[in-house]
This record gives structure tokens, C-alpha cells and sequence, in this order.
């Protein structure tokens, strides 16, 4: 048996998600079972992939652990804090259990770089996984900790982005 894979999707740019799922799209094709814990997303934010998952990937699931609102950096709710820390305590039991072949932690690196997480906490856990589980982190400035520990990590850079000219965010695309 080949251990699981520590892949991490950072940067500025948009696609990190995107680049997410299709790996888990990948996976899906393989039958292999698949979630997705998103930190600092909330119940009300209807996103696209959620509507495919949850209308045509039955092994596919994806959980949502934060607010309709943007998050404060410098003085998150407590809201913000037990949200994170519930999908987190998610994913530690998830990443341990071997039930899914591919844990996808989406926007982790910004719940710790807000620090709603330590990244002490994150790293731990991550090295603790089960040992056939592929794990997919993605979000914003990843610690180099955890870039040393990765086994593959892609940055994506904007180069252009329609929002920069006044375009709004477009459902399919953006959401």
C-alpha cells in the first residue's frame, strides 16, 4: 500500500478550491470516497460544487464550519473560533478514522494564518493521519512548516481577475 499524500494549494490567485475539487472529481472517478471540510464557510453561502455533491456525488460529502460573514483578522467572533475549532476537531477524527480515501481541509491555511487554529495544532494532526489517507489543503499563506511537510504544493498566482475590473463575481464561476 503506497501512504496517503500531503498536497497543499496556496497563493494569491483564484483556483485553489477549484484545483481541490478536481481532485476529489479524480478520486470520485476512482471510487474512492471523498469529503471536503471547509473552514470559515458558512450554511448560507450556496456555493456550486455543494449543489453537485450533494445532487449527484453520494460519496462525495462536503461540511461547511463557519459564518455567512467575513471573518475579522484582527478581532475574530467567538463565533468564528468555535466554528473552526468544531471543524477541526471534524477533521482530526476524520483524517484518523481511514474511512475516506481523500480529505480535502479547504481554506485551513487562512482559519490558521487568522488564527483561529494554531499551526502547531494543524501540523500535529496532519502528521498523525491515517497512513493510506490523501489530505488537500488549500488557502492562502501556508506556513512553511507546513510546505516542508507537504508532499506536493502548487502556488497559484493572479495574474488577472475580472473583479479587478469591476466585473461582479459570476454564480458557476466564482461561486
Amino acid at each position: 500500500m503506497v501512504r496517503g499524500l500531503l498536497m497543499v494549494y496556496t497563493g494569491g490567485g483564484k483556483g485553489k478550491t477549484t484545483a481541490a475539487l478536481g481532485m476529489a472529481l479524480r478520486s470520485l472517478g476512482h471510487k474512492r470516497k471523498v469529503i471536503m471540510i471547509q473552514f470559515m464557510k458558512g450554511p448560507g453561502n450556496v456555493y456550486g460544487e455543494t449543489i453537485a455533491a450533494e445532487t449527484f456525488l453520494p460519496d462525495f460529502r462536503i461540511e461547511k464550519y463557519g459564518r455567512d460573514v467575513f471573518v475579522n483578522k484582527q478581532r475574530p467572533h467567538p463565533d468564528d473560533l468555535a466554528l473552526a475549532r468544531q471543524g477541526f476537531e471534524r477533521a482530526r477524527e476524520v483524517l484518523s478514522s481511514g474511512e475516506w480515501d481523500l480529505v480535502i481541509l479547504d481554506e485551513l491555511n487562512v482559519a490558521a494564518d487568522f488564527g483561529l487554529l494554531s499551526w502547531d495544532e494543524v501540523l500535529s494532526v496532519l502528521a498523525s493521519r491515517h497512513e493510506k489517507t490523501d489530505v488537500v489543503v488549500t488557502g492562502r499563506n501556508a506556513s512553511g512548516a507546513l510546505i516542508d511537510m507537504a508532499d506536493m504544493v502548487t502556488e497559484v498566482k493572479e495574474i488577472k481577475h475580472p473583479y479587478r475590473a469591476g466585473i461582479p463575481a459570476k454564480k458557476g464561476v466564482e461561486f
